[in-house]
C-alpha cells in the first residue's frame, strides 16, 4: 500500500474553532431568514420538484404566445399531406454541415389499398427559417401578425409531429391544445376552491345545522362515481353553446364535483383552530366572522391548501381530456389535448398512424410536473420539516 492519503482524507489540520464559526454564521443565517426563505431553501432540496416547476412556467409561458411557436396556423390544411409521418430534421447534407433543414416530400397513394406513402427527395436541402415572417394569424383574436419562431423552407414543409386526417400539423395543434387544457385546470381550481373555502369556513366555525348539511352534501356528491357524473352533466350541456360557453361549462361541471373534498378539510382545520386563544381574543375584540376566518384561520393553514392546489390541477386535466376524448367535453373548433385525442379513438387509425397519439405525450408530462411540484410543496411547507 502506498503512502499517499485517500482522496477523501483532508490533509488539512482540523480547526474546531473555524468549524465553530461556521455553524455559528449557518445558524445566524437561519435565525434572521424569513418564513419564505425557509420554505423556499427546503423546496431547492427537493430537485425534482424544482425542475418540475420550471418545467411548467415554461409551460404556461407558452400559452402566451402559442401563435408565435406554432410553425402554422390552428386551421392550416395541407391536403396534399394528408397523415404524413412526422418528418425528421437534418443537419448534415452529403457529410458537409448545413444546419436545421429538410427535404422535400413526396406523396403517393396507393389506388388499390387507399394507403399513403411518403419519401424524401435528398436532392436539395431547404434550410428552415427562424425568426421569420410565415403564415399570417390572429394573436389572442385581437392582433393580426405573421412572425414566427420557425417557419418551414421556402417551397418545403416542416411536420414534427406528422398530419392529422385532414393535413393539420399536428405541432401547431398541440402548441394551441395546451392554451385550452393548461388553463382549465387553472380556473377550475380556483373554482372548486372558492366553493371549499366558503362552505368548509361555514361549516367548521359555526358548526350546528349549517355544519351538518355542508356534512351531507359532501357525502352525497363523494358518494356518487365521478365518471359517470362527468358524463351525464356534460351530456346536458346544449349543443347550440358557443365554444366558450362550453368550456365555462365543463369548467364549471369540474369545480363544482372537486370542491367537497377540500371543504371536508378546511372544516377539519378550523374545527381545531377555533378553539385557540387567538380566535378567542379577535371574538373578544368583535372581529366578525368573515375576518376571523379570512384574516386569522385560513392563514394558519394556507401551506396545506396551496399543496392541494397543486395536486388538484392534474386532476382538472384529466378530468377535461377523459371527456373530451369520450365526446363529450369540448367541441371543435375548440382544440384540446383531450379533443386532439379524439382522433385516436379507432384502433385501425392508431395503428397506420401512431403519431396521433402524440398529444398523450403532454398530458403525462404536465399530470407528473404538478405531482412532483405538489410533493416538494407539501415538504417545504411542512413546518416541522429541517432546512
Amino acid at each position: 500500500m502506498s503512502g499517499r492519503l485517500p482522496h477523501f482524507v483532508s490533509t488539512e489540520p482540523f480547526d474546531p474553532g473555524r468549524t465553530q464559526a461556521l455553524g455559528t454564521m449557518r445558524s445566524e443565517r437561519f435565525m434572521r431568514a424569513s418564513q419564505g426563505q425557509l420554505v423556499w431553501w427546503r423546496f431547492c432540496r427537493h430537485r425534482l420538484a424544482l425542475f418540475s416547476l420550471v418545467f411548467l412556467g415554461f409551460a404556461y409561458a407558452s400559452i402566451l404566445i402559442s401563435e408565435f411557436l406554432a410553425p402554422y396556423p390552428l386551421a392550416a390544411r395541407h391536403t396534399d399531406f394528408i397523415f404524413m409521418p412526422p418528418q425528421p430534421v437534418h443537419l448534415f447534407h452529403e457529410g458537409s454541415l448545413i444546419g436545421p433543414f429538410t427535404y422535400r416530400m413526396v406523396g403517393t397513394l396507393d389506388m388499390e389499398t387507399l394507403e399513403r406513402s411518403y419519401a424524401e427527395e435528398r436532392t436539395t436541402p431547404m434550410p428552415l427559417r427562424f425568426f421569420c415572417r410565415g403564415e399570417p394569424y390572429s394573436f389572442w383574436g385581437l392582433v393580426e401578425g405573421n412572425l414566427h419562431l420557425v417557419c418551414p423552407p421556402d417551397g418545403g414543409t416542416l411536420f414534427l409531429m406528422g398530419t392529422d386526417r385532414l393535413g393539420r400539423d399536428m405541432l401547431s395543434r398541440v402548441l394551441y391544445g395546451a392554451r385550452i387544457s393548461l388553463t382549465i385546470g387553472l380556473v377550475g381550481v380556483a373554482l372548486s376552491f372558492v366553493l371549499g373555502l366558503f362552505f368548509g369556513g361555514m361549516a367548521g366555525y359555526f358548526g350546528g345545522r349549517i355544519d351538518y348539511w355542508v356534512q351531507r352534501v359532501t357525502e352525497v356528491l363523494r358518494s356518487i362515481p365521478e365518471l359517470p357524473l362527468w358524463l351525464a352533466l356534460s351530456a346536458a350541456l346544449p349543443v347550440t353553446w358557443s365554444p366558450l360557453l362550453v368550456y365555462f361549462g365543463i369548467t364549471l361541471i369540474l369545480a363544482l364535483l372537486d370542491w367537497p373534498s377540500l371543504a371536508r378539510a378546511v372544516r377539519s382545520k378550523l374545527l381545531s383552530l377555533r378553539e385557540e386563544d387567538f380566535t378567542a381574543a379577535a371574538v373578544t375584540m368583535g372581529a366578525r366572522p368573515a375576518r376571523i376566518i379570512g384574516r386569522h384561520l385560513i392563514p394558519n393553514f394556507m401551506s396545506h391548501l396551496i399543496a392541494s392546489a397543486s395536486l388538484s390541477i392534474p386532476t382538472m386535466i384529466l378530468a377535461e381530456t377523459a371527456l373530451s376524448f369520450l365526446g363529450l367535453g369540448l367541441r371543435p373548433p375548440i382544440t384540446s389535448w383531450g379533443v386532439l385525442l379524439t382522433e385516436a379513438q379507432n384502433i385501425e387509425a392508431v395503428a397506420l398512424y401512431p403519431w396521433l397519439l402524440f398529444p398523450m405525450l403532454p398530458v403525462i408530462a404536465v399530470v407528473l410536473a404538478f405531482s412532483f411540484l405538489g410533493d416538494g410543496l407539501r415538504d417545504a411547507l411542512d413546518p416541522h420539516a429541517q432546512v
